[in-house]
């Protein structure tokens, strides 16, 4: 007697997991996905973008299988030397050349897993080679669907003070609520000391969550981790508010867009 899977023609599988519409569904995916081109700022929060994107494509991609992926890497002190003094201009200049040269690697759409870089995103996007998605807009749209009137936002100070998430969400009609300014300081420390370096603390971890406890009395119904590395210390049973990782949402719709036939 054969030992070979029967194939059902009229399921389209073949005993195992899998099947041969469903192999030729796949191998469709794979001929029209765009290539993602990540445009890095710290190491960590272009890391874990990456590797949220390769994990999650496997679920409609089949297994080790993810779209084409160009990342371009600027030190992050670059950026640094001009978000310190308010200068959004040069860093807008280095978002583009980082844009144009994974254009040149073959990148047919554009993400940033950096939330603060985001300030200089309309000084540079009418030149860009390809088109980008903006991570505020990606959260917000998540906050909107899911019903949410009003947000925590944590991140870094300069985020957490400028405009990104405040224009974003009032496009969506959310309000947004931050920690005072001391507190703001205390959780920038932790990010740029600790969290892009790798460096998790317990302490540092139940600081934040007293902070977005403080954020649930205020009356947010969910908090943003707008900064790409907070995933790394906040988890979901971190905290009392539901959490949109923008690093992940930005990841996820990244992936539905390269899944999506490019425009002719």
């Amino acid at each position: 007697m054969s030992t070979e899977p029967r194939t059902d023609l009229r399921s389209g599988t073949a005993g195992w997991p899998g099947g041969w519409r469903r192999r030729r569904r796949r191998a469709r995916i794979r001929a029209v996905t765009r290539t993602i081109g990540i445009v890095a700022c710290s190491a960590e929060g272009a890391a874990l973008c990456y590797r949220t994107i390769c994990l999650e494509a496997a679920a409609v991609m089949g297994e080790h299988n993810h779209p084409e992926i160009v990342l371009h890497s600027i030190p992050m002190a670059r950026h640094m030397v001009h978000v310190r003094v308010d200068d959004w201009q040069p860093v807008a200049e280095l978002l583009l050349h980082s844009a144009e040269q994974a254009a040149k690697a073959g990148a047919q759409l554009a993400i940033c897993p950096d939330n603060t870089v985001h300030q200089a995103f309309d000084r540079m996007i009418g030149r860009s080679p390809i088109p980008w998605l903006h991570i505020a807009r990606v959260v917000a749209e998540e906050a909107s669907r899911r019903g949410w009137r009003r947000l925590g936002v944590l991140g870094t100070k300069y985020l957490m003070s400028g405009p990104v998430y405040a224009e974003a969400l009032a496009a969506h009609g959310i309000a947004m609520e931050v920690p005072a300014a001391e507190q703001r300081e205390a959780i920038d420390t932790i990010i740029f000391k600790e969290l892009v370096n790798a460096v998790v603390r317990d302490e540092s971890r139940r600081y934040l969550q007293e902070r977005i406890a403080e954020l649930a009395r205020a009356g947010c119904e969910a908090i943003v981790l707008g900064c790409t590395e907070l995933p790394l210390i906040l988890e979901a049973g971190d905290s009392p508010l539901p959490l949109l990782d923008s690093t992940r949402l930005l990841a996820r719709a990244a992936l539905r867009e390269a899944l999506r036939p490019a425009p002719r």
